[in-house]
Formats: structure tokens, C-alpha cells, sequence
């Protein structure tokens, strides 16, 4: 047996194997059924290839070259058809796929003809080389270099305009079509008298060989299965062969048994593996659902939000109007009922605003918008906003500045206002006796912020829950009934977006509650322009 005898039975056999196992994991999938094919047309040619190149006489050479000519005219138009398969073009393309396999059938009925292969002549070390004649000729123009270059344009438009797993196995079916349709052009030149050795024989194994890792590896087609059970098939075969080479009873029993034993455990094994696969694509299904209703939940927050912020803006001005007399003097007895309704809208207007929040933060539609920002002085402006909210409880607000002067930090204000507001606002909410500290330090590379009040306090569970959306302390829920608990999940998530920390202290219940707020400390615009 000479090389290349050798090249065309193992182009044969490996196409023979990953043409079984793909078709074998989805017998009714269309790509699996095309690959199947196309791999058949190659394993024929390859086992022709490899008797033809035994052959000791002309006829049965002629025979054998005739027959590897049938399985390389269909390899053109299978691999077409696939590829349309995979790139869902078969629709568009019907007509041309049709033509192709018209021109196919064509020359499947003049292969036994004179038109096809002329005769057999020696050529370099090769006793009966086959002579082209004018219908196989046009088999290379049209069918193997036309639509096996129509299909690679097709797979590399599609490579460049497509990403993710798809583009991989792409990229792998173009590199197994190069190498492997490419090394089978190398055959033709002594189909014309040409000395040139077909050397790219050899590289034919990689098409079915490129494809079928493209496959299994980048989820094509699934595979395990049919691989499984050609093992167990493989290894149960050889154990039933050692069965029948038995001399002794003992031989028999215990062969026997292991036999028997070994089938049980590959059927667990065969039966786990189809587990695995189908609670994968539970899960699969599952994921694609769940990422369906979040998206749909934060399309409805947002549409929701703005669709009530605005008339809740309109209540809210309509109230304070009213109270400060715009349109009449205002009853003593209503307005204590109008100031309820005013509390209630701004709790309301809260509220769609965190929501609002929280939906631009889930469709990360909310950027910084960066500028030179003092805390001292932000923290200056929300204590004396507060502070009437603070003497109506009879409780104090208090700060503490640190003994340096904080230089200010690229930040974005309001939103920096936005998170120490509701922590200071929350502290006069739940606390019902003493009142809040509010501390400020600064080292060369951070600014802290320490908000600290006499309220309630919270246990361990309770601090490493309440950064978590809809969560609310066992306080907050006992003395304002009216909260959301998606504040604080907003305001961790505005720090997190600064690139700073923000976390709790508490001794436990009745020992208050310290809100640590650490930011670091980045150069202003003025300041770089100074240096």
C-alpha cells in the first residue's frame, strides 16, 4: 500500500466517524442530516481513492477512479446546501441550490462515460491516472471551484458581520473548507498531463475533521451523546469478544459478570449524560425567559416612572399653591388635610423617582456627569434643608469637620446629594430620640463621610441585607411605613459607580446606626491647569 492509498482510506475513515456521530445526535436536524451526507460523499471518495491506488490492472482501476468521481460530485453541492443551512439562506438562494443539483445529477449520469474520464494513463509514480475529459471539466469550473467558492464568499461575508459563538464556528468550517476542498484541487493537475504530485491529499481529513470540532466544541450540534455511547458500545464489544475466548467456567463467570456490569454502569452513564443535556436546555430556556421578563419589568419601571412623575410634580405644585393661599384663603381645617396630601405626594414622588433609578440603573443608562465637587459645602446644603424636618421631631443635626480643610473631588454632585440626603433623611425618619453626627475626614488619597445617629440600630442580618433592592430594616418598617426599600440599593450603586465604598456599623438594636461613605480623592480641572 503506497501513501497515498493510505491518505485516501483515512480520509475515508475519518470522515465515516464524524459523519456517524453528527448524524447519529440529531437524525432529524436538517444540518445534521446535510453534514451526514456530505461527510458520506467523502468518506466514498476517500475509500474509492484508496482501492483505485491498489488497483493492478486498468479496468478495475478505471472501475474504482469512476466511482471516487460519484462521491467527489456531490461533495461540491452537500457542502453549498450546508452552508445555506447554517447561515439560513436557503430560502433566499433556492434557485441556485436547485440549478446546483441539476448540474450535479448531470454529471452523476456521464461519470461511466467517455465525456467524464477519457482513459488512464502512467503518470509520474502512478500506473492508471485518469484523463479529463470535456463534461468533467466542467464539473471543476462549475461544481467544484463554483459553488465551493460561491459557499466560501457566503461564510466569510457572514464571519465579518456576525459575533459570539457563531463567528467561531465559522472561522472553523472556513479553515477545514480551505485546507481540505483546497488540498483535494491538488488532484486535478494530472487530470491534464500535468506533473504536479497531489500532496494535498493529505490535508482532506481536516474538512469533515475541522467542521466536526466546529461543531461539537462551539455548540453546532451536540455530540456527547452519540460519543458516549460509541464508547461504551466500543468497550461492551471487546468485553463480549473476551467472553467467547473463554477456556474455563471460572473464565465464563467472571468475564461474564463484568460484562454484565460494565452495560449497567455505561447505561447509567449513557442515561446521565442525556440528563445533564436536557436539564441544560431547561436551564437554557429558563435563562432566555428570565432575561425576557427583566427586561420587560424594567421597560414597564421606566415607562411607569415617567409617565407618573409628572403629574405627581403637577399635584405637588398645585398643593403648595393652594397653601400658600395663590388661589384663596385657605380654612383652618383643611389645611392640615392638604399638608397630609402634600406628604403623601412627596413620599409618592419619591418613590417613582427611586424606581426610575432603578431602572435606568438596571438598562446602565445612568453616567456620571463629573465636575469639581466640595462636600463639605454639599453636606452644609442638605443639613440646613433638613433641619426643619429634624427640629419638628426634636432631634439635632450636628456636624463635625475634620481638622483639614477637604480639597474638593471630581464627582458627580447630584447624585453624590442624592445618596447622602436619603441616608441623613432616613436617620431623622428612624431615629425618635437624639439625633444625628455627621463627621467628615480626608487622607491624601480619600474623603470619608460618617452619618451617625441615636436610632434603633440594626442587627448583623439586617446590615448585610439592607443594601439588597426591596429590603428594609425591621426599624424602618415599624416607623415609616411609607418607604420603598430601593433607596438604599440605589445610593450603594451611585457610590459603587464613584469608585468608592459605602457600608454600615451598629452595636444592635437601641445602639444606633453609623453610615460610612469613603470616596477617593481625584484632581480638580482647575488644579491640573495650575501645575
Amino acid at each position: 500500500m503506497n501513501i497515498f492509498a493510505l491518505s485516501g482510506f483515512i480520509n475515508g475513515i475519518i470522515a465515516i466517524l464524524f459523519g456517524s456521530f453528527v448524524y447519529f445526535s440529531n437524525r432529524k436536524g436538517k444540518a445534521n442530516q446535510l453534514f451526514g451526507l456530505m461527510s458520506a460523499s467523502i468518506a466514498f471518495w476517500g475509500i474509492s481513492y484508496g482501492i483505485w491506488q491498489m488497483s493492478t490492472d486498468k479496468n478495475t482501476a478505471l472501475f474504482w477512479v469512476r466511482m471516487l468521481s460519484i462521491g467527489s460530485t456531490f461533495i461540491p453541492i452537500f457542502f453549498f446546501h450546508w452552508v445555506l443551512n447554517l447561515l439560513d439562506l436557503i430560502k433566499a438562494k433556492k434557485k441556485i441550490l436547485i440549478l446546483g443539483y441539476v448540474l450535479t445529477f448531470i454529471f452523476l449520469f456521464s461519470s461511466f462515460s467517455s465525456l467524464y474520464i477519457k482513459d488512464l494513463v502512467p503518470i509520474l509514480n502512478f500506473n492508471w491516472w485518469p484523463q479529463a475529459g470535456i463534461l468533467y471539466t466542467l464539473y471543476i469550473i462549475i461544481g467544484y471551484c463554483g459553488f465551493t467558492a460561491y459557499g466560501f464568499s457566503l461564510l466569510l461575508k457572514s464571519y465579518k458581520t456576525i459575533d459570539g459563538y457563531k463567528q467561531e464556528q465559522i472561522k472553523y468550517v472556513l479553515l477545514g473548507s480551505l485546507l481540505g476542498l483546497g488540498g483535494g484541487i491538488t488532484n486535478f493537475p494530472l487530470w491534464y498531463g500535468i506533473a504536479y504530485p497531489p500532496y494535498g491529499t493529505f490535508l482532506v481529513f481536516l474538512y469533515p475533521f475541522m467542521i466536526g470540532y466546529a461543531i461539537s466544541k462551539y455548540r453546532l450540534m451536540d455530540i456527547r451523546v452519540v460519543l458516549t455511547e460509541a464508547l461504551v458500545g466500543i468497550i461492551g464489544f471487546v468485553l463480549l469478544i473476551q467472553i467467547f475466548t473463554s477456556r474455563t467456567p471460572f473464565e465464563y463467570t467472571w468475564k461474564g459478570s463484568l460484562f454484565v456490569s460494565f452495560m449497567f454502569l455505561g447505561y447509567l452513564l449513557i442515561k446521565s449524560v442525556l440528563q445533564e443535556i436536557k436539564r441544560r436546555k431547561e436551564l437554557q430556556q429558563l435563562y432566555q425567559k428570565v432575561e425576557k421578563l427583566n427586561s420587560a419589568k424594567s421597560e414597564f419601571l421606566s415607562i411607569a416612572s415617567h409617565q407618573l412623575r409628572t403629574p405627581l410634580t403637577v399635584v405637588k405644585g398645585y398643593i403648595s399653591l393652594i397653601l400658600d393661599g395663590t388661589y384663596g384663603e385657605v380654612s383652618k381645617k383643611m389645611v392640615r388635610p392638604l399638608k397630609n396630601v402634600f406628604q403623601s405626594n412627596e413620599r409618592l414622588l419619591t418613590l417613582v423617582n427611586d424606581l426610575l433609578n432603578l431602572s435606568r440603573l438596571d438598562a446602565e443608562k445612568i453616567e456620571l456627569t463629573l465636575g469639581p465637587t466640595s462636600l463639605e459645602k454639599l453636606i452644609s446644603d442638605i443639613v440646613e434643608e433638613l433641619q426643619i424636618n429634624a427640629k419638628k421631631k426634636g432631634l439635632y443635626i450636628k456636624t463635625e469637620k475634620s481638622s483639614k480643610s477637604l480639597p474638593e473631588i471630581m464627582a458627580d454632585k447630584d447624585k453624590l446629594r442624592q445618596v447622602i440626603l436619603n441616608i441623613i433623611d432616613n436617620a431623622i425618619k428612624y431615629t425618635q430620640n437624639g439625633g444625628i453626627t455627621i463627621k467628615t475626614e480626608t487622607t491624601p488619597l480619600k474623603e470619608k463621610i460618617i452619618i451617625s445617629d441615636t436610632g434603633d440600630g440594626m442587627t448583623k442580618e439586617e446590615i448585610a441585607n439592607v443594601f439588597q433592592m426591596f429590603t428594609r430594616a425591621t426599624a424602618g418598617i415599624k416607623n415609616h411605613t411609607g418607604g420603598s426599600g430601593v433607596g438604599l440599593y440605589v445610593a450603594k450603586k451611585f457610590i459603587d459607580m464613584h469608585n468608592g465604598k459605602i457600608w454600615i456599623e451598629s452595636q444592635g438594636k437601641g445602639k444606633g446606626t453609623t453610615f460610612n461613605i469613603e470616596l477617593p480623592i481625584k484632581q480638580t480641572k482647575n488644579e491640573k491647569n495650575t501645575k
